[in-house]
């Protein structure tokens, strides 16, 4: 067995999945094209999760079903000297129900939402596993394929979550790759955590004239969001915040029943985010209390609710693991430069039970991602490049059978 990925990408049969991956680079288009166009709004990806079951199953992958929460999962079996590796893409989009997702080909880019985030990894995923059958390449370990739901927005990473807590396989998964962006210069070794909340400011409301002096939610959220404003977060580990989301209030001439607002903290560290956390706790008290002492209470005070709408734990995969090392390896092999960063993605879950995981990119170029008119690039020799280079890292990971047992 093998985990230089050196030698295994000099291999006849890696040479062989190559060839394989140029030759049906069309049917990676194809497949681009045909699952961007099923819709997968956050909470809806039900009819891309049973097209890409179907997928799974004329692969010839073991064991592929749909999970409890809409996961899509087939294994490819190597030896079984250890635990699983899973690699994974994100059926969901951030656009809501709705959307056109119709795909406009200029030349050699794609136009349309989704296209690049995640549905590009989607079919790349299954590249991977035409080019491991059909290079006959056994690998010393199994290979857990999933494409997985609720990756985007206030998904929460709900697919990760159950797949790493009450999964069949969460006992069975020694390391993970999430298939996820494009470009493969920077590998995600270090997960962002973020907290993200709803907070409400109840009150008992009344006339704008005739309950002048009565406690006002309005006020309450605006020594909030001033106290916010006045927080000091440390670059390293980079951390930062946002009120993003606002409503509430009936009428122009009316103190408002209720205001509330979302809010987002995020942190590469997760002793920071938590130290956040305790500021942001305490300022709603804070806050509370203040529009409560300042104006009349007579008719009921201010109450906040606060929701949590969000928990993306934070982590870290040492640089000394073996998929990183794997990534290392074979970036250069194709021409990239290796470098790491941090993201928020479906390896944070990983990361964040002590499972070494990485954020790789599919390949290509692209741009405008969350947007309508989200786009990527699948020039050939770029886009071959990127799989060839995510190949390489997995087996690197995975290890290779190099005798004939």
């Amino acid at each position: 067995m093998t985990y230089d990925v050196a030698a295994i990408t000099a291999s006849d049969a890696f040479k062989t999945a190559q060839t394989t991956l140029r030759d049906q680079h069309d049917l990676f288009v194809s497949e681009i094209i045909e699952l961007t166009e099923i819709p997968a709004p956050p909470f809806m990806e039900e009819r891309r999760s049973l097209a890409y079951e179907q997928k799974f199953l004329a692969l010839g992958l073991e064991e592929v079903h749909r999970d409890e929460i809409g996961n899509v999962l087939g294994i490819r079996r190597g030896r079984g000297n250890g635990q699983m590796i899973c690699v994974a893409a994100h059926l969901d989009t951030v656009f809501p129900e709705g959307t056109d997702c119709t795909v406009r080909r200029e030349g050699t880019k794609l136009f349309a939402p989704g296209v690049g985030d995640d549905t590009r990894g989607l079919a790349a995923v299954l590249a991977f596993i035409r080019a491991l059958d059909a290079a006959g390449i056994e690998t010393e370990q199994d290979l857990l394929f999933v494409g997985n739901v609720g990756e985007e927005g206030k998904g929460d990473l709900r697919g990760m979550r159950h797949l790493f807590t009450k999964g069949k396989y969460r006992d069975q998964i020694a390391g993970f790759f999430t298939v996820d962006g494009l470009r493969l210069e920077e590998v995600t070794t270090t997960a962002i955590g973020s907290y993200r909340y709803r907070v409400a400011f109840d009150g008992p409301g009344g006339h704008s004239l005739a309950a002048f002096g009565t406690v006002n939610p309005a006020y309450a959220l605006g020594t909030l969001l001033t106290g916010m404003a006045g927080w000091e977060v440390p670059e390293s580990p980079r951390t930062s915040y946002c009120a993003s989301v606002v409503g509430g209030g009936t009428s122009v001439n009316a103190i408002p029943e209720q205001i509330w607002i979302e809010v987002d903290l995020r942190s590469e560290s997760q002793s920071e985010l938590d130290r956040l956390d305790g500021l942001f706790h305490g300022l709603i008290a804070e806050a509370t209390a203040a529009e409560n002492a300042r104006a009349s209470t007579v008719h009921g005070e201010i109450v906040a609710r606060i929701e949590r709408i969000g928990n993306r734990p934070a982590g870290a995969t040492p640089h000394d693991s073996r998929i990183v090392q794997a990534a290392f390896a074979a970036l250069p092999l194709f021409g990239f430069e290796k470098s790491t960063g941090s993201s928020s993605t479906d390896a944070n879950i990983a990361m964040s039970l002590g499972i070494p995981a990485i954020r790789l990119g599919s390949g290509g170029d692209g741009g405008r991602a969350h947007s309508l008119d989200e786009w990527i690039d699948v020039e050939i020799e770029e886009s071959l490049r990127g799989l060839n280079a995510g190949l390489a890292t997995i087996l690197g990971t995975v290890g290779v059978a190099t005798d004939a047992a």
